[in-house]
């Protein structure tokens, strides 16, 4: 027999999936635009810098906003009005 113990519940079909509208990323991206700063340090817990360029980078080209930049210096995220 086994050693793990099971259960098998027979359903009529699969729950549909939910999906996140927008990014947990867009409010950074909303309050810089809404700020008067043209240049600002952004870091978040637990978040390389490179990584938030590169999660920030995305949301950018998705809204379209050439107007941002986002760029890493000594390991420190910044975005830039252009």
């Amino acid at each position: 027999m086994s050693d793990i113990s099971f259960e098998l519940k027979p359903v009529d079909e699969k729950p549909p999936r939910k999906y996140r509208k927008g990014s947990k990323y867009d409010p950074i991206l909303d309050a810089f635009m809404e700020g008067n700063a043209n240049l600002v340090q952004v870091s978040i817990e637990g978040k390389d810098a490179n990584y938030l360029r590169t999660q920030l980078n995305k949301r950018i080209e998705v809204r379209a906003q050439s107007n941002i930049k986002v760029s890493v210096v000594n390991n420190v995220a910044y975005l830039e009005k252009l």
